[in-house]
């Protein structure tokens, strides 16, 4: 094969019209690096302490009135009104009811009485000559319900003493708490006391009517 025949930059299958390629690729062009970005940033001289922080705020006139376009804040709810004067506390069992009285402002529960059920209902007539008797402005029953929350026959009794006591009191609000523990925690004060809870059943009953009372006198004075 002579030299006028073979060039080496010539390509192509064999057989077929010779295209003219180049022997090397040429090279791709390489990117231009992107100039830095800066940051513009401001130096804060804090060798004196942080700077003070300016709230910008809007100033309105309400000389002629609230403006049409802003909508005014609804009023708050209003509290019901409780009323003033003694309260008188209910514990009530199967055998007795322990009753406890507020002193007239409404601060500190005291023991007051322990009455017998009886079918006859003198029990709670006893009740309403106390309201009557000590001008009490609010009754507060003590509903036995269990530890898990759930409502049984104590707390069913308890109910419908309270109603029964309500219907004789128009005019004085009568009012169920949840008293759980209320006996436990009324014997435990009995015990350091130095007193023996099982031979002072009466005692107990009152005792008992005590924490329900000051249980609601204290809830109520936070709320308020």
């Amino acid at each position: 094969m002579s030299d006028s025949e073979y060039n080496p930059e010539d390509t192509g299958p064999v057989g077929e019209r010779r295209r003219k390629l180049p022997a090397v690729p040429p090279a791709r062009p390489r990117a231009t690096p992107s100039q830095p970005t800066y940051h513009p940033t401001t130096e804060l001289d804090l060798s004196r302490g942080f700077p003070p922080v300016s709230h910008e705020t809007t100033e309105i006139d309400l000389s002629g009135g609230w403006p049409q376009h802003l909508k005014p804040p609804p009023p708050p709810p209003a509290q019901p009104a409780r009323p003033a004067g003694r309260v008188l506390g209910v514990d009530v069992g199967t055998v007795r009811v322990g009753v406890a009285l507020s002193d007239p402002t409404g601060t500190l529960a005291s023991p007051l009485e322990t009455l017998r059920r009886a079918k006859d209902l003198s029990d709670v007539d006893r009740l309403v000559q106390l309201v009557v008797e000590h001008e009490v402005a609010e009754v507060v029953v003590g509903e036995p319900v269990h530890l898990s929350g759930a409502s049984g026959a104590s707390a069913t009794d308890a109910a419908n003493y309270a109603q029964e006591l309500a219907d004789r009191i128009p005019d004085v609000p009568v009012n169920l708490i949840d008293e759980r523990l209320s006996t436990v925690t009324a014997a435990s004060h009995l015990r350091e006391g130095g007193i023996d809870s099982r031979k002072q059943r009466q005692v107990i009953d009152q005792a008992a009517a005590v924490v329900i009372l000051q249980q609601f006198l204290d809830s109520r004075r936070a709320g308020s």
